[in-house]
């Protein structure tokens, strides 16, 4: 179906770094995947594809990319999408290209929180919590309800259930259909820029947080409740790529 964010790939310098770091905390293996044209891993839980890794080239760095992840959100129609999201104030990072599963885009929300969309041919999605696999999508907007009415409007997403998180306003999360598949808040004013943040599920929160210290990670946030039983953690990965994990814990 469309409108769920269908993949998520992390763009580093040096990818195979990164894939002793995330294959240390999450489990993760590797399969190449590159094209003459692109080096490309996919990373694996079990013989599944989760996620995707390729390099971030120094250029792109000279001109202000940074090292993190972006989500696809999959798409009927690259073009057309990319059409509304321009009228509504989005903004164009990667024009639209097509590759051998598909035709992508990567864009900025008026807000500057940046996101990718696809059509065409992508692993099937797991159920939400499935471990190795992005459990939650997450928007640090600068104006949240702004930013729900463009993606609303793009995608089709639903308001589901709105939770109070104190000085931060409300956390609104967000469905298309059925069960909720991410949230949306105001970032707070030390947040330099509205982004997008994406969970890993990863078990047991604590046995997590102490792989991501072993690997040379930064824990900023967490272990921390939050509501269904769940806990999370945010920290960056040793080459300044944000990542956060969802997990349980075994006694509160």
């Amino acid at each position: 179906m469309t409108g769920y964010f269908a993949w998520h790939e992390l763009m580093v310098p040096d990818p195979e770094a990164a894939t002793r770091f995330y294959g240390t905390v999450t489990g993760w293996g590797t399969r190449d995947a590159s094209t003459p044209d692109q080096p490309y891993t996919l990373l694996t839980a079990g013989d599944r594809p989760a996620a995707g890794l390729l390099p971030l080239k120094q250029a792109d760095m000279a001109k202000g990319a940074l090292p993190g992840w972006v989500g696809h959100i999959l798409v009927d129609d690259v073009d057309a999408t990319l059409a509304r999201a321009t009228a509504l104030g989005g903004v164009v990072h990667v024009p639209p290209r097509s590759i051998g599963i598909g035709r992508f885009a990567v864009l900025g929300d008026p807000q500057g929180a940046v996101f990718a969309i696809f059509a065409g041919t992508l692993p099937e999605p797991q159920p939400i919590g499935t471990p190795g696999h992005v459990g939650w999508n997450e928007l640090a907007a600068a104006d949240w309800p702004a930013a729900f009415d463009f993606y609303a409007t793009l995608f089709g997403w639903q308001r589901a259930e709105a939770v109070d998180i104190g000085p931060l306003g409300t956390y609104q999360t967000f469905r298309l259909g059925g069960p909720a598949i991410g949230g949306m808040f105001n970032k707070p004013d030390a947040i330099p820029r509205p982004f997008w943040c994406f969970y890993i599920a990863v078990g047991d929160i604590d046995a997590a947080a102490g792989r991501v210290r072993e690997a040379g990670g930064q824990i900023v946030n967490g272990p921390m409740a939050v509501p269904g039983e769940a806990w999370v953690l945010q920290g960056f990965d040793p080459q300044g790529a944000f990542f956060a994990l969802l997990g349980t814990r075994a006694t509160p």
